[in-house]
């Protein structure tokens, strides 16, 4: 078990609505910032930190703007895992 990710999405609200939302369906930067109510600075940023440990993926990584971004397989694990493990929901 990842306890290292699982600490990491735990320990930041932004993060964990960020990637419980992607769970459910694409969105970009701007769609997650309205919906979440969430200046659009913190959204990019953590979008790149949930980027870099591969717990999400663009899907439209060449443009520049309206990037699509989901959850992958790995976030999916790690979400399921922090359910499981500290009934975070």
């Amino acid at each position: 078990m990842d306890w290292d990710l699982i600490s990491l999405i735990t320990s930041s609200k932004i993060r964990f609505k960020v990637l419980t939302r992607l769970n459910k369906s694409t969105f970009t930067p701007t769609d997650l910032s309205k919906d979440l109510d969430i200046h659009i600075s913190a959204i990019s940023r953590t979008l790149s930190e949930l980027t870099e440990k591969e717990l999400i993926k663009c899907l439209t990584d060449k443009r520049t703007k309206f990037k699509y971004y989901e959850i992958s397989d790995k976030g999916k694990d790690i979400l399921k895992k922090i359910n499981e493990e500290t009934k975070v929901t």
